[in-house]
């Protein structure tokens, strides 16, 4: 929860989350992209209600929410044991739905044998839409149009499973969840947004589903740093930590920090040299800034202040986490990435031709568990931004630059290009040479 007093918050990520008991809620007959619409629904709505019985103040409101909170903690506490159930114990088998007659759901038809009202875990499948349809109107009459709700989701990549058409259809259902929840929150009037936070390459390459362009323009914001257009950038963001562990100024912390008064090879200033070496991800340079604290505790320092020798020092500890760091992702994959880090270090060099590559590759090639061409393995290469390709200027088109996937993730790789180039954070970890073989 935040410490604003009208903005409520719950935020729920999935490191230890039973997918076992999430998945025996889908509905088997039903366009695949919704089969697990209804379980996020429901979920979002049991998050909502834990806020309007524990720690929304202002409740009730009105006259309105007063009535249908009532039946909002009647059908919680009497179904879990508490208003404050645990995101784990949501779809748990051992639960029984209660209360299911002022959520207007007819039990006769399910022909059960049951005439309490009360229904099994296992069922909630075959009456999803009505507990939904009832208890969406009961919370959105509930929420005060004064305050603001958010319900988030985070960590959604943690159990990644690329090849995994039932992972797919989860996020697509929770997408698709969030939006409908964005279209009752304005039908109601009220200040309530469920957010998905989710790795832009995953949404752009692995999720296709209908209205994926009509949902990207309207409700998706690619959150993005080093715009040129924008203040969010990852030095402020480090002057705000500096700032709060060095108690100095916000302003003018990076200065305070680094000695930019003398720059690094290639008249970068530390800053440039740093960003480099990332992916332009906020770990990536929080990392890159312990590592020189590491190298600046241990040497005779006459400078109070980062210099360049901090700097150059920390580049190996730094380089072997970031390619660590890509080894935890692109083994799920490709199983053979470890030789195509090889190939690359056989070729000694950041940047090589097609031709060098061509030669280290036959080398390696009887090793692969996969019959794959080198133009897929430089692309595959390029989907993690391992690599960037050369693309040339020209009239009307700007200077000639290596392309990176990392600074636009609908970049394509030209399966024509000739020249290639290691990211920089890597040249050090893989032990290869600057610039090119001649």
């Amino acid at each position: 929860m935040t410490k604003e007093p009208n903005v409520f918050s719950v935020g729920h990520n999935f490191s230890d989350y039973p997918w076992h008991y999430h998945d025996k809620q889908v509905i088997p007959a039903v366009a695949e992209q919704e089969r697990y619409l209804h379980s996020w629904k429901y979920l979002i709505l049991l998050s909502l209600s834990k806020i309007l019985l524990k720690s929304d103040h202002s409740q009730p409101w009105s006259d309105d929410a007063l009535n249908v909170l009532s039946k909002i903690e009647s059908f919680v506490i009497d179904t879990y044991g508490t208003n404050d159930p645990d995101i784990t114990e949501v779809f748990h088998p051992g639960k029984r739905l209660r209360h299911l007659k002022q959520l207007q759901v007819d039990l006769k038809f399910l022909r059960l044998g049951n005439e309490r009202d009360e229904l099994a875990m296992e069922h909630l499948p075959l009456v999803f839409q009505d507990v939904n349809r009832s208890l969406t109107h009961f919370v959105m009459t509930a929420l005060n149009p004064s305050n603001q709700y958010y319900v988030c989701f985070d960590q959604l990549d943690i159990s990644f499973q690329p090849n995994s058409p039932e992972y797919k259809y989860r996020l697509i259902g929770l997408i698709l969840a969030a939006r409908d929840f964005a279209t009752a929150a304005r039908e109601y009037g009220k200040k309530l947004k469920v957010l998905v936070f989710l790795r832009s390459d995953i949404y752009h390459n692995s999720l296709l589903f209908e209205d994926k362009n009509k949902i990207t323009d309207t409700y998706g914001i690619e959150l993005e740093w080093e715009k040129m257009d924008r203040n969010s950038t990852l030095k402020s963001l480090m002057e705000r930590r500096f700032s709060q562990v060095l108690e100095i100024p916000e302003e003018g912390a990076w200065e305070k920090v680094f000695d930019e008064t003398s720059q690094m090879k290639g008249h970068q200033t530390k800053y440039q040299h740093i960003i480099d070496r990332t992916f332009r991800r906020p770990r990536d340079i929080i990392k890159f800034c312990n590592c020189i604290l590491n190298v600046y505790k241990t040497r005779r320092r006459s400078n109070e202040k980062f210099t360049n020798e901090d700097v150059n020092l920390a580049r190996q500890e730094y380089s072997k986490y970031l390619r660590d760091e890509i080894y935890d992702e692109i083994y799920k994959y490709y199983p053979d990435f470890k030789y195509y880090f090889e190939i690359l270090q056989q070729i000694g060099y950041q940047h090589f031709t097609m031709d060098n590559f061509l030669d280290a590759y036959k080398t390696w090639k009887p090793q692969l568990s996969e019959n794959i061409s080198p133009r897929d393995i430089l692309e595959r290469l390029f989907e993690f931004s391992i690599i960037g390709f050369y693309k040339a200027g020209g009239s009307g088109y700007g200077g000639s630059e290596y392309v990176f996937k990392y600074l636009n993730q609908r970049t394509e790789f030209n399966r024509s290009a000739d020249r290639f180039r290691v990211h920089w954070g890597l040249i050090d970890a893989l032990g290869l040479k600057q610039y090119s073989r001649s």
